[in-house]
């Protein structure tokens, strides 16, 4: 019987020029969840997803996916298991078609693992059309489709950073990190996007989400965890982390808390 959890972080501890960045961290993430990670500019967050994906590697701690200890894994192996992400600075391969850009979010599904395809029962052509229609279905899905052919760097900001989560989709993650999804974006790209990303919690894939906006992560996350100089300082629901002492302190503010509203 599976776990509830499908990630769980355990006293993640690492260092820069012996500063410690993430300092003895320990989250869970149920199937489903979204889980919102707040905290002061340099308070750790992008580091933990560097860490989860393995770009870099923890000095203590580990990382199970599904129970499977990741750490130590090439960030293509930690992808294909099942882990997918954005980053703050759009990372688009502009002179590509928004189709070709989904495209390449599949690569890591391309090559097959089945006794099919290792025995080449399966011709390239129709794993390559399997590809192309799921591209296409994910476009689809999330009403791109009527800018397959369009080079991606035509595209305005906000679809923009809406084509980089359908491309990390593509890789059909059960884990996608989002990292500063809404910077940059005016009220109506950002409702947009918050419609987009409770479509995916739809389909059942858990999500950690890096944000500035208060206003976007409470109302979409399940749960809030909250950093300060690589500790973690609070966690729990939406209102009980808004109404935390140390978190007015740390982060929000006492006049900006008083603004959001619950979940």
């Amino acid at each position: 019987m599976k776990s509830d959890n499908i990630l769980k972080i355990e006293n993640l501890e690492i260092c820069f020029g012996g500063l410690v960045a993430v300092n003895q961290v320990s989250m869970n993430l149920k199937r489903g969840e979204i889980m919102g990670l707040i905290g002061p500019n340099g308070s750790g967050k992008t580091t933990i997803l560097n860490l989860i994906t393995g770009i870099y590697k923890p000095l203590k701690g580990s990382i199970y996916l599904d129970g499977i200890n990741i750490i130590g894994q090439k960030p293509h192996c930690i992808a294909k298991l099942g882990i997918s992400r954005t980053f703050q600075n759009i990372r688009l391969f502009n002179e590509l078609s928004v189709l070709e850009n989904v495209l390449i979010g599949r690569h890591c599904r391309l090559l097959g693992n089945t006794f099919h395809d290792i025995f080449g029962i399966r011709s390239r052509r129709e794993i390559e059309k399997e590809a192309l229609n799921k591209s296409l279905n994910y476009l689809a899905m999330f009403g791109l489709e009527e800018y397959k052919s369009i080079k991606a760097k035509n595209l305005p900001y906000g679809l923009k950073r809406e084509l980089e989560i359908v491309r990390a989709l593509a890789t059909e993650p059960k884990v996608l990190l989002l990292d500063e999804p809404s910077a940059g974006m005016n009220s109506q790209e950002v409702e947009a996007l918050s419609d987009l990303i409770l479509k995916i919690k739809k389909k059942g894939i858990a999500m950690i989400v890096i944000e500035h906006n208060i206003k976007v992560v409470m109302g979409l996350s399940n749960k809030i965890t909250v950093l300060e100089e690589g500790i973690k300082i609070s966690e729990g629901k939406p209102f009980e982390v808004k109404n935390d002492p140390r978190v007015i302190e740390a982060y929000l503010g006492k006049e900006d808390v008083g603004n959001v509203r619950s979940k």
